[in-house]
């Protein structure tokens, strides 16, 4: 699978365990580092020059944790290149699934779609690049990352601010859907020190199938993101999402969200809700 667990980094200068098993890899300027734009961020994991090469703390499918630099501005990256297809797989839990894909592109393009939507502050950006002469996806690593939700789960912890912890998990729980995602799982749901969510890791998104992974996961959502889900088309996904998915995945994606717009408008206002974006 293409999940992975990154690095747990100290909070408050709390040096832990999960710290020191990265042993000598090079930290990268996490609180340093000045604020950049989603541009710049995208314009660094294209340019900047990788200075440290290791595997990543947790996965099957040969992720890459690098550290990169541009001579003013050293940050880490998540690369992966796995490019995978199927005609039939069967999972270690016994899942069945024709027509497999496991690639990088579909985070590419999760990462596009997350733009159109804007939810993209709730995805670290990724870039398409070459890691060791193959294309691969660079995703930003989250700064100031506390933990992934399976490490909180295991320690039986609750975000301080449910109200704003529910309202960006509906996001999670819509967007999945909306991708067709098969893969979230704890492991690919980090959480930063302000108990933000951040989705990682879509390579097993996208699915041609035209029905919903899960309805039961649609609960309520953003008025902005139905917005911007109604506010779709063809041309456009074609236009954005064209390089990372073909004409099938495009007409899955479409007609889920057709079923998510009308289900949440047969819902009416008590399923809305208004997420101020962060800063």
């Amino acid at each position: 699978m293409a999940t992975f667990r990154r690095a747990l980094w100290p909070a408050a200068g709390i040096l832990s365990a999960a710290a020191l098993a990265w042993g000598p890899l090079p930290l990268c300027a996490q609180d340093g580092t000045p604020k950049l734009t989603t541009e710049q961020k995208e314009e660094f994991l294209r340019t900047a020059k990788i200075i440290a090469d290791n595997p990543a703390n947790k996965g099957v499918t040969d992720t890459r944790r690098v550290t990169l630099t541009d001579g003013k501005i050293t940050h880490d990256a998540n690369v992966q290149r796995i490019d995978e297809h199927r005609d039939y797989f069967e999972g270690q839990n016994g899942t069945r699934e024709f027509n497999f894909k496991d690639t990088y592109k579909f985070n590419l393009a999760a990462w596009e779609l997350a733009k159109l939507l804007a939810i993209e502050d709730m995805m670290p950006p990724y870039v398409e690049r070459r890691y060791a002469g193959n294309p691969a996806s660079f995703s930003w690593y989250v700064d100031n990352e506390l933990m992934d939700d399976e490490e909180r789960i295991a320690k039986h912890l609750h975000a301080p601010d449910q109200a704003a912890w529910r309202e960006e998990s509906y996001v999670v729980s819509v967007f999945d859907q909306l991708i067709y995602n098969t893969d979230r799982n704890e492991g690919n749901l980090l959480i930063d020190q302000q108990w933000g969510l951040w989705m990682i890791d879509h390579t097993r998104a996208f699915r041609t199938r035209r029905d919903l992974l899960d309805p039961k996961g649609l609960v309520k959502c953003d008025r902005n993101l139905l917005a911007r889900m109604k506010a779709l088309d063809a041309d456009t996904i074609h236009r954005v999402l064209g390089p990372y998915l073909n004409k099938e995945e495009v007409k899955g994606l479409l007609a889920r969200r057709d079923k998510i717009v009308k289900f949440f408008e047969d819902k009416g206002e008590s399923a809305l809700y208004d997420r101020p974006k962060r800063s």
